[in-house]
């Protein structure tokens, strides 16, 4: 059973329109409303019909992800390995931004999925591209971590601040007062854009573009200068 249209045909079920469903679902009610039964309430089918194009939920999931990392376009070709390299990035982050719910699902996948292992496979090719070492850029890879996907796990994990500026006040001097300098630096912070994080906490472009171009820069310098990690016997 599919949805019918408004002519009285009916919408043919595929994988393609089953993953976009979930995605859609997964953007509105949050990832937790997903189920194969909520799905199928959403496409108008039995339940059952989902699964002639998905086993099981986790095999719904690693296709949700590809969904998302499949809105990551193409780096312009005429860009240094460099530039390459953060644009995508940047592009994959706004893919995420764009699914709240989509940093949780693919840190939580217990294996590589096609488009995820695409993904990884461009953005080395583009190390690989600009000269950088098979060795150099094996370690990039590991630097950059999270990053890659568009996200950074949070540095400083809290529940949100009370609504109440005293109790705020109150929360803050007990705080300074037991661990001083962890508030010095976690009150520095001015440049934050409460609008484009990634869940919750100080994630948002500034500081995701700070600790890239770090990255990246160091990076450049030890191409340079021909580094690798073999040791001298």
């Amino acid at each position: 059973m599919s949805r019918q249209t408004d002519g009285g045909r009916r919408t043919p079920l595929n994988r393609d329109r089953v993953l976009r469903t979930a995605v859609a679902l997964a953007d509105r009610a949050g990832i937790e409303a997903l189920s194969m039964r909520s799905l199928a309430q959403e496409l108008g089918v039995v339940p059952m019909a989902l699964y002639k194009h998905v086993a099981n939920k986790e095999q719904l999931l690693d296709g949700m992800v590809d969904v998302v990392v499949g809105e990551v376009g193409a780096p312009a070709e005429d860009a240094d390995w460099k530039s390459a390299v953060r644009g995508r990035v940047l592009a994959t982050r706004q893919a995420l931004l764009r699914h709240p719910w989509a940093a949780r699902v693919v840190e939580s996948r217990p294996g590589p999925t096609p488009g995820t292992l695409g993904h990884l496979d461009s953005v080395i090719g583009m190390f690989l591209a600009g000269g950088l070492s098979a060795d150099l850029t094996h370690h990039a890879m590991h630097a950059l971590g999270g990053r890659v996907w568009g996200f950074t796990q949070e540095l400083f994990p809290a529940p949100p601040p009370s609504a109440d500026p005293e109790v705020q006040a109150a929360v803050l001097r007990e705080a300074a007062a037991r661990y001083p300098h962890v508030v010095a630096i976690a009150t520095a912070g001015a440049a934050h854009d409460g609008g484009s994080v990634v869940g919750a906490g100080c994630d948002d472009l500034f500081e995701f573009e700070f600790a890239l171009d770090l990255l990246l820069d160091g990076i450049e310098r030890l191409h340079r200068r021909g580094w690798t990690s073999v040791r001298p016997g």
